[in-house]
């Protein structure tokens, strides 16, 4: 099992908006030299779209699909003094501290579902993922997948996990099925979700799930209207994860016959 290892960096420029992006995310500079969009903290769902994020992210690269590298970034409140556009100067001031980065894929393009091409088994894998971490924001209308060197890559899984906007009946959503997959841009290329199912097993067990959500920095966790403790949280992250992954064979047969 290969041990996921988040880098930490610091932000040194930032470069411009990417006004496409609902919570306005950015393209900044590290200061090891790469270009990431940041997703910010300050943003409308705030640090709870970092996490499905961060763990959306994460479980799609540890069922082998193509994910750019995840990594947590540094804000200072330099950069909100120099920034003359009021909103983006809100938005830095609101999200000085640590933020979360994707390695910026330069050249890629959005998927395209009537032009664009992917085979059945990182299709299947794709709509199975969704099903798994109730992602409602994979459509034709924002497919939230790139094209890069030939290559499908998952990108923005920061609408999954919807349960945690109101942890008091965050138990009620375990033994949900996920009827949105109806909606999934992929799913009419999921051809092999049997296949794919079985080697999602295969990939992913409780000591997986338990690996990246311990990852997750205790400050994005840390909310006074939350009911719940950073450590309850986080145990309720593992809980729904692998109780969706024992439901497995009935979200395939949702997908399946959605499909």
């Amino acid at each position: 099992m290969n041990k996921i290892d988040i880098r930490t960096v610091d932000v040194v420029q930032y470069v411009h908006p990417l006004r496409e992006g609902g919570s306005l995310p950015a393209i900044v500079k590290a200061d090891d030299g790469f270009l990431y969009v940041l997703k910010f903290r300050g943003a409308g769902q705030g640090k709870k779209a970092l996490i499905a994020e961060f763990i959306g992210g994460e479980l799609a690269r540890a069922i082998g699909l193509n994910v750019p590298e995840l990594v947590f970034m540094n804000l200072d409140d330099s950069f909100s003094k120099t920034e003359p556009d009021e909103e983006i100067q809100d938005l830095l001031k609101f999200s000085i501290g640590l933020n979360l980065g994707l390695h910026y894929l330069s050249g890629s393009i959005t998927f395209d579902p009537l032009v664009s091409k992917v085979d059945a088994m990182t299709a299947s894998k794709v709509v199975i993922l969704d099903s798994l971490i109730s992602n409602i924001d994979r459509t034709a209308k924002n497919t939230n997948l790139l094209n890069w060197n030939k290559e499908l890559w998952v990108i923005d899984n920061g609408a999954s996990f919807y349960f945690h906007h109101h942890w008091e009946n965050w138990e009620s959503h375990l033994d949900r099925t996920f009827p949105y997959i109806k909606d999934h841009v992929l799913l009419q290329r999921a051809t092999c979700l049997k296949e794919a199912s079985i080697e999602i097993q295969k990939l992913v067990h409780k000591d997986k799930i338990i690996e990246i959500v311990s990852n997750i920095p205790e400050d994005w966790l840390l909310s006074e209207s939350d009911t719940l403790s950073p450590e309850e949280m986080k145990a309720a992250y593992i809980q729904f994860i692998t109780t969706k992954l024992s439901m497995i064979d009935i979200l395939v047969k949702e997908a399946a016959d959605a499909r």
